[in-house]
């Protein structure tokens, strides 16, 4: 199974979040590229030093998001990604580029050595903040396969957050990922409906006796909660890993190593 071959583990992996600072040509844009690589690098030694299983490396700070996503987006997260995966060579890492600029993060996954992506908008329609937002499974395996990146495992968000799903209200979330599955996704992301806020463990549990794929949790794991979702195949944690726990903070070592001293004792 390629989920088990990248993390050693089918559950409770813990994957972090390393929230690249403001790109050059984005509105909030202030620091130069090796000021934005220095951070992104500082911020993995730290995730890499408390034992985090793996971590994604996205473009959050770019807002207001935009589906129209430039070069300069592009090749600054091709820099900022080989950084990291220099500094930890043999840590499974994953890219994001927001708004759903799925094909260039498989690009940039291809050319700076990651392993995987995480895709929004995979199948059926919604309506993004950004605004509508169409299915893109096909497109994306085909570009996959024209570029070469089998390899690079595409983990896909289903009933997103930060979105509005009233054009799919009769398509269950069930129903959703089993047309991900379906459709090839290499694993399903279930969020709460904003960042840092709790998914339901009623839909992780009943999307993960509905398909075969892994099921990751995307948003609102904490210390105080994780019990609640230890059946999931992965838990990506961004906010709960930041200072004050807010995503747009710096990252916590503390707060990342008694997270992850907990993990360690439940897993045994």
């Amino acid at each position: 199974m390629k989920f088990l071959d990248l993390f050693g583990r089918l559950k409770s992996v813990v994957i972090g979040m390393i929230h690249v600072q403001a790109l050059p040509g984005t509105p909030l844009g202030c620091m130069k590229m090796s000021q934005i690589t220095e951070e992104a690098c500082r911020e993995a030694e730290i995730y890499h030093n408390a034992g985090i299983d793996g971590l994604i490396i996205e473009n959050m700070h770019d807002i207001p998001y935009s589906f129209s996503v430039g070069p300069e987006v592009c090749a600054s997260m091709t820099a900022v990604c080989a950084a990291v995966r220099r500094l930890c060579p043999s840590l499974p890492l994953g890219v994001q580029i927001l708004s759903a600029a799925n094909q260039p993060a498989l690009a940039v996954a291809l050319a700076s050595g990651l392993d995987f992506i995480r895709a929004e908008g995979y199948v059926f329609s919604h309506v993004a903040d950004e605004g509508l937002l169409d299915a893109c499974a096909g497109d994306l395996l085909r570009y996959r396969k024209q570029i070469g990146a089998e390899h690079v495992q595409i983990f896909t968000d289903i009933k997103k957050k930060h979105s509005s799903h009233a054009v799919t209200s009769d398509v269950s979330i069930v129903e959703t990922a089993r047309a991900a599955e379906f459709f090839l996704s290499d694993g399903l992301i279930i969020t709460g409906t904003a960042t840092g806020l709790q998914a339901d463990p009623t839909e992780l549990r009943d999307v993960s006796q509905s398909v075969r794929i892994p099921v990751l949790i995307g948003s609102g794991v904490t210390y105080d909660n994780v019990e609640r979702y230890l059946d999931a195949n992965a838990m990506i944690i961004g906010s709960h890993f930041k200072k004050g726990g807010h995503w747009a903070n710096a990252v916590d070592s503390e707060q990342v190593q008694r997270f992850m001293g907990k993990m360690h004792k439940l897993r045994k």
